[in-house]
């Protein structure tokens, strides 16, 4: 079970680094972009900051749906 947590958690790493390497690759070689106002006013970096803060927070609860420990496990440990 060890190991099959930790691809998943490995396999989430590497999106959430994904979303932010986008950010942070944005900000340094197309900065005007981020200068771009699509929301009532908030500029892009700021909608992509929030973005990536809920992003973390669903693949925490999505790594710990898929990482849940089963009943049937639990019987099987004692």
């Amino acid at each position: 079970m060890e190991t099959r947590n930790a691809r998943v958690g490995f396999v989430l790493f590497v999106v959430y680094l994904l979303l932010y390497g986008g950010f942070v690759f944005l900000n340094v070689f197309a900065a005007k972009v981020m200068e771009m106002t699509p929301i009532a006013g908030v500029n892009l970096a700021i909608l992509y900051g929030f973005g990536l803060i809920i992003a973390a927070l669903v693949l925490a609860l999505l790594y710990g749906f898929l990482c849940k420990e089963e009943p049937a496990d639990q019987e099987a440990e004692e």
